[in-house]
């Protein structure tokens, strides 16, 4: 069982790095990580030795792209592929349960666990496909509910078929994402997880998986600098332009079934 996972930094400290970094390699497992630098320079280069550690500096061209620099190097010699945020971290028994778990289930081509705050509360990162209005009119007006959006009625604690799983964890089978494709490099930071659910969950199942864990600091850059929220402006459009503003059948059949099925469960647990 080969594992590989790809981590790309900008930047960051490397009290944070070291700190997902012992958490990948603290399973038993053949394992390889790519480390994929943006950064302004490359001092981070110096801070590993570890020979399962591939570092690569390279102009910043974006997220999707930067972990797509790893998944290119990693297609031919990998079952599972680990999609890594620098401000995650998890305890031991994560990646074995999620391993299992997609020996089991051949059908699933990605499976994201339960994500959880530093202090153990839970983040609501399942979500349907998004609308403008979810995606825009909410941004802006945050007192708004977003319980139907984040699936917040599923109570996470069972499996779900999920269409739009994010980014800060994202745990691939490498045979499905050689059929489906690598991360869209016009989506320069946000929205490209979406994308790619998307694109997973339309030839394979996208799983929420809440018997395993990991924790998140959620930087949540784009409420924070202007630029970063121009940034997250442009993909959002980039998004609509491909898959259709408020026109999109797919998205209105997906999310039905998803909904559908979250009703089934939890009617089916009232009984219990």
């Amino acid at each position: 069982m080969n594992i590989t996972a790809s981590l790309v930094i900008y930047n960051n400290k490397k009290k944070m790095i070291d700190r997902v970094v012992n958490s990948f390699f603290s399973i038993n497992q053949n394992l390889l990580l790519y480390i994929i630098d943006h950064s302004k320079n490359d001092a981070a280069q110096n801070w590993y030795t570890d020979n399962r550690i591939i570092y690569i500096f390279e102009k910043n061209s974006g997220y999707g792209a930067g972990h797509n620099s790893a998944l290119r190097l990693s297609a031919n010699n990998s079952d599972y592929h680990i999609i890594l945020n620098p401000d995650v971290y998890f305890p031991k028994p994560t990646i074995d349960s999620l391993v299992l778990f997609m020996e089991e289930n051949e059908d699933v081509g990605l499976v994201m666990p339960k994500i959880l705050y530093p202090n153990g509360r839970l983040q609501y990162l399942c979500k349907l496909l998004p609308t403008p209005w979810d995606w825009f009119v909410r941004r802006f007006f945050k007192f708004l509910p977003k319980n139907r959006f984040e699936l917040q009625e599923s109570g996470y604690n069972s499996l779900i078929e999920v269409p739009y799983l994010s980014g800060c964890f994202m745990f691939f089978r490498v045979s499905s994402l050689k059929i489906v494709g690598g991360f869209d490099e016009k989506y320069f930071l946000h929205c490209e997880d979406t994308d790619i659910s998307r694109r997973m969950n339309i030839q394979f199942k996208t799983v929420y998986y809440p018997f395993a864990h990991v924790f998140h600091e959620h930087q949540k850059e784009s409420h924070k600098s202007l630029r970063m929220l121009l940034i997250h402006i442009s993909s959002t459009i980039y998004y609509f332009n491909k898959w259709g503003w408020f026109f999109d059948k797919e998205r209105k059949k997906i999310n039905k079934q998803t909904l559908n099925q979250i009703r089934i469960n939890v009617e089916s647990s009232l009984k219990r």
